[in-house]
């Protein structure tokens, strides 16, 4: 007995060696800055501006945006990888102007489409993740494939009162505006548990109008009407920002989230302008990145 334990010993701690070695089992979700809300203005009537759309949002732990399955397996060796957390597009801050598109986030190998900026009385929502609601007199615009839905479009009155269309949202279209004087509500997210508990992200924009449209499920921001500012997008789930009806600003979409998991033995080790958590769950942690002081930052995995 005593010779076996010793030979089970020395085969296992020969076997340790190797024992979940490199290449890494990886799941993530990584989701982009979301677009700003586009704004209108007073001609005869009031003319309001989309909402934002929300960034793009890819995962291989559920259902990726626009519609699309779960992407495939991925596993990292050690090594250098980069790490983006995408900023927010502003919101219009003139009379009749679109807002700005969020901006890309990346981890390795995946990297997403900022959410699309939402249009004006004059201009269509912009292209990204989601697409951007169009303008009171303007449509919305598609997403990008696999990573989020159109926006919804406007709906003009010519001399009198306009809406904005919903922004699109990873997991919905952003709705239409219902007529000149109800705004569009921002399309739903996604929802995801790979923190160990669920969480909906990347919600669209509601559009402006004298009755406004509601921000979407997971985040976004609900738009402007007569009494109340537009909301903008929660920060870290890359919703868009809320359309303006006709006032100034429309507001910013929120910022996006890197989210991935290794197992507990193996070693993350960030540069210096990164901002995270981690938390054990399972047989695996989980790294949480919600902000990069720039685009040149990096996770070493080992």
């Amino acid at each position: 007995m005593a010779n076996s334990s010793i030979r089970d010993f020395t085969k296992f701690n020969r076997m340790s060696t190797t024992f979940g070695a490199p290449p890494f089992a990886c799941e993530y979700v990584v989701v982009a800055g979301g677009g700003g809300g586009g704004n209108g203005q007073v001609v005869a009537g009031r003319q309001s501006g989309g909402g934002g759309g929300a960034g793009g949002y890819r995962t291989n732990a559920g259902t990726s945006g626009g519609g699309a399955s779960s992407e495939d397996s991925l596993s990292l060796l050690a090594g250098v990888y980069s790490v983006i957390v995408g900023a927010p597009g502003p919101g219009s801050t003139t009379s009749s102007g679109v807002g700005g598109q969020g901006n890309s986030s990346v981890f390795g190998p995946v990297s997403t489409v900022g959410g699309g900026a939402g249009g004006s009385d004059d201009d269509n929502g912009g292209v990204g993740g989601s697409g951007g609601g169009g303008g009171a007199l303007s449509l919305g615009v598609a997403g990008t494939s696999e990573e989020g839905f159109a926006g919804g479009d406007g709906t003009g009155g010519g001399a009198g009162s306009s809406s904005g269309g919903g922004g699109g949202g990873a997991g919905q279209i952003g709705v239409n505006s219902a007529s000149t004087s109800v705004g569009g509500a921002g399309g739903a997210g996604v929802a995801s548990s790979i923190t160990g508990s669920s969480v909906t992200r990347a919600g669209g924009g509601g559009g402006g109008g004298p009755t406004a449209g509601a921000g979407g499920a997971g985040g976004g921001g609900v738009g402007g009407n007569d009494a109340d500012d537009p909301g903008s997008g929660d920060a870290n789930t890359g919703s868009g920002g809320g359309g303006s009806d006709f006032r100034n600003p429309a507001a910013s979409g929120g910022s996006g989230v890197v989210i991935f998991t290794l197992p507990i033995h193996a070693i993350a080790t960030f540069s210096a302008g990164v901002t995270q958590t981690s938390a054990v769950v399972g047989l695996t942690r989980v790294y949480t990145v919600t902000a990069t002081s720039t685009t040149d930052e990096t996770v070493t995995i080992s």
